[in-house]
């Protein structure tokens, strides 16, 4: 049996659960939140719900607090990364496009 890799990704876990994974108080879990360094869902009743790549990402941020970065140097660090992965994703995009056009009309790579 399979497992989805999707899993990682499903906001399902409670802030309690967070806490008790992460060894960080809910208050500090909603501090980073405050801080748009991580992004839990809401349920209808305002719930906080979390995923597991949220778990991952807040015990890397706990772990960067302890080394003395600070929060706005945290999401700086998070924004270019993204802006990175952007960039990559958009030349892949552009490589398999072209690859397609190139076979489309058969034109060959020398």
């Amino acid at each position: 049996m399979a497992i989805d890799p999707s899993y990682k990704t499903r906001k399902v876990i409670t802030i309690g659960i967070v806490s008790e994974l992460t060894g960080l108080s809910e208050r500090q879990i909603r501090y980073y939140e405050e801080r748009k360094l991580i992004f839990p869902e809401r349920t209808e009743g305002g719930n906080r719900k979390y995923s597991f790549a949220d778990v991952e990402q807040l015990i890397e941020i706990a772990n960067k607090r302890e080394e003395g970065i600070q929060t706005y140097e945290i999401r700086q660090e998070m924004l270019k990364a993204k802006e990175k992965r952007k960039e990559e994703d958009r030349k892949v995009r552009n490589q398999m496009l072209r690859g397609q056009i190139n076979a489309r009309f058969g034109i060959q790579k020398e």
